[in-house]
C-alpha cells in the first residue's frame, strides 16, 4: 500500500509520518527533501522553495507520477508526505490504482492567524525550524497564506471525494483521527 499525506505547511503531515514510521515501521519520504534537492541540485528545473505549494506540486507532478508508478510496482508499503501533491493529481492516481493507494489531506481553515502563529512558536523546535527563524511578519504572512491554501485544498478534496482533516481547533484529535484513517489505531 502507498500512503499519501498532503496538505498545508504546519498542519501536522510530518508528525503523522514520524508516528507511522515509529509504530508501523512504514518508511516515509518527505517531498520537502525532494523539492530542496531540485532547489539546490538542479535549479534549472525551476522547482524551488519560494514557489507557492500548488506551483511546486504542478512542477513536480511528472516526476512524482513516475516515482509513484515504480513504488507501486515494487509492492512494498511506503508513505509519502508533503505539500507537493494536489487533490486532482491524487484523485487520478487513485482512479488508476484504487486498491494500492490510501490518501488524506490536512489543513487549517478555521483558525485565526495570530492563534496559529502562537501555536507554531510554542510547538516548534527553533534549532531546526526554518519558519521560526524568520521575522514575526514573515511568519504571520506565511500562516495567512497557508490558511487560504487550506481552503483551496479542502475544496479540492470535496470535489474529488478525498479525505480532509482540519487541525484548526483540535490539533491532537485531528492528527489522531487522520492517522487512524490512514493506517488504523497506533495504540
Amino acid at each position: 500500500m502507498l500512503y499519501l499525506i498532503s496538505g498545508t505547511s504546519r498542519s501536522g503531515k510530518t508528525l503523522i509520518a514520524k508516528k507511522i514510521l515509529a509504530d508501523k515501521q512504514i518508511p516515509y519520504l518527505s517531498l520537502d527533501w525532494l523539492m530542496m534537492g531540485f532547489n539546490d541540485g538542479i535549479p534549472e528545473y525551476g522547482i524551488h522553495h519560494l514557489l507557492w505549494p500548488n506551483e511546486i506540486a504542478e512542477k513536480m507532478e511528472p516526476f512524482l507520477h513516475g516515482m509513484i508508478k515504480n513504488m507501486l510496482f515494487g509492492g512494498m508499503d511506503y508513505l509519502i508526505e508533503g505539500e507537493a501533491m494536489l487533490p486532482q493529481f491524487v484523485a487520478g492516481l487513485i482512479e488508476k490504482h484504487p486498491d494500492k493507494i490510501k490518501v488524506m489531506f490536512l489543513g487549517y481553515t478555521e483558525i485565526n492567524v495570530e492563534d496559529k502563529v502562537a501555536l507554531v512558536k510554542k510547538h516548534s523546535n527553533t534549532e531546526n525550524d526554518w519558519l521560526t527563524n524568520e521575522s514575526d511578519e514573515y511568519i504571520r504572512d506565511h500562516i495567512a497564506n497557508m490558511i487560504a491554501y487550506s481552503k483551496k485544498i479542502k475544496k479540492g478534496c470535496e470535489k474529488h471525494g478525498l479525505s480532509y482533516f482540519d487541525t484548526s481547533e483540535d490539533f491532537s484529535g485531528a492528527i489522531e483521527a487522520a492517522t487512524d484513517f490512514l493506517v488504523g489505531d497506533l495504540n
